[in-house]
């Protein structure tokens, strides 16, 4: 394959105005596949990178394995040039390459950068002179300057840098934070302001040019490690926000007095308010991960961010906490939770979508079954549940039928699909974590 020579940041911008670049995008998730399909609708030829075998032969038969996304979107984007692939080679021939790979936790609760690292390290090879690389992934401040930028200009055999200053040569390394909300309809998401930093002027101007092209507005801030803590922020204030109605969910329950009324007063107030809700635990792959992100950065510094952690902490255990009050629910029902039939309807981590990642159901599955619970699952998105990073389950999902027969419903994800009424009438008990059951008086639901 034949690798271009360096490309005057001008002439990377005139490609980038007029649609003439090319743009590969590595990891065809959650993420990466729908930012495709958005340069593919402005006419950009995209190429989708991934090393999952199935993924690559599912889109280049015009197949789609995300809920959200339609076979006819995959078939429209190829007729623009889309295609995949599993070959790194073809990163030489890009004119743009953005990274989209997960960045989860490990066991010890600290950064697996291991997907990114792989990713960078398969790409260096490539790379030429005038490219533009970008890095959306979610990750502490100085990732990009400190591990995507030196594994980079190390692994590539040409001597090429990063641009820095005025500089032209090299290529132009950015951060530009994936602002991704699953199951939001509400938003446009040509209307999510792009934030982008880089490594140089030049970079972020180019990057700006890219994005202006999908987005209404591209937010240019000074350097890469203010855009990545711009992403830790946005997730962290919902993070912090949420832990704060757990915990006042759990007094309320105390006091015999209902948060969810609560919230809905309070939030009538016009200013100074924005409404979070209580639930059993947080999950997708930003809100339970980041805080431990920057909190682990933090100490590089000496720094404890103790706010953050106690937040993080307090979120981490309402899984438990739903355990508990399942128990006491029970316990009332002179019913012990060992042996008792729970139908756990919900594995996806909000309603809606056929999004697994942190999901708190999975835990709550493992905590009932390692009590000795009898554990079942519904979910119109899953028909079935294997094994993940963080969870090894091999069930299939229950048909919504014969409620009668489980000791105990317990509604973890509120999918708008379900009848609610009907769950509450045909089921013996119903344990509700997520208000979804809000406007139905019955004896049979206890909420938590």
């Amino acid at each position: 394959m034949e690798r271009p020579t360096t490309t005057p940041i001008s002439d990377l911008k005139q490609k980038m105005e007029s649609r003439q670049a090319r743009i590969g995008i590595v990891g065809m998730g959650y993420v990466g596949l729908p930012l495709a399909l958005l340069f593919s609708g402005e006419r950009f030829r995209v190429t989708g990178f991934d090393i999952a075998a199935d993924k690559v032969a599912a889109l280049n038969a015009g197949k789609s394995y995300i809920v959200r996304i339609s076979p006819e979107a995959i078939v429209e984007a190829q007729k623009a040039g889309f295609r995949a692939t599993s070959d790194y080679a073809e990163i030489a021939v890009m004119d743009a390459v953005i990274i989209c790979v997960p960045t989860p936790l490990d066991e010890h609760h600290e950064p697996d950068m291991s997907f990114v690292v792989g990713t960078v390290q398969s790409i260096a090879p490539h790379i030429h002179s005038g490219q533009l690389i970008v890095l959306e992934s979610t990750t502490y401040p100085g990732t990009t300057d400190e591990v995507v930028v030196p594994l980079l200009e190390g692994g590539n055999p040409h001597g090429i840098k990063a641009a820095r200053a005025a500089e032209e040569a090299g290529v132009h390394v950015v951060f530009s934070p994936e602002r991704e909300d699953p199951g939001n309809d509400s938003v446009n998401r040509r209307d999510v302001p792009k934030v982008v930093g880089g490594c140089s002027a030049l970079g972020v101007e180019v990057a700006a040019a890219m994005y202006g092209a999908i987005f209404r507005r591209v937010v240019q801030v000074s350097s890469p490690a203010a855009a990545e803590m711009t992403k830790l922020l946005e997730n962290i204030y919902r993070c912090v926000n949420i832990a704060l109605v757990n915990e006042l969910k759990q007094l309320c329950m105390r006091m015999n007095i209902d948060i969810h009324e609560v919230i809905d007063a309070a939030k009538t107030k016009p200013f100074g308010f924005q409404a979070f809700y209580p639930g059993p635990g947080l999950g997708g792959h930003c809100i339970p991960i980041d805080p431990f992100y920057l909190s682990w950065k933090a100490r590089e510094f000496d720094f404890r961010t103790r706010f953050i952690e106690l937040a993080g902490e307090i979120n981490t255990a309402m899984p438990y906490f739903v355990i508990g009050q399942v128990c006491a629910a029970l316990n009332d029902r002179s019913k012990a939770l060992k042996g008792s039939r729970i139908l756990v309807l919900g594995l996806a981590y909000k309603r809606d979508i056929d999004d697994l990642r942190e999901s708190p159901s999975l835990t709550i599955i493992e905590l009932l079954r390692k009590d000795g619970a009898i554990v079942s699952y519904n979910d119109p998105y899953f028909p079935t549940v294997g094994h993940g990073r963080k969870y090894d389950l091999s069930m299939a999902c229950a048909p919504l039928e014969h409620l009668e027969q489980y000791d105990a419903v317990l509604i973890v994800t509120d999918h708008s699909s379900y009848d609610y009424q009907r769950i509450v009438d045909q089921s013996q008990l119903v344990i509700d974590t997520r208000n979804a059951t809000r406007g139905i008086e019955s004896p049979k639901i206890v909420r938590c």
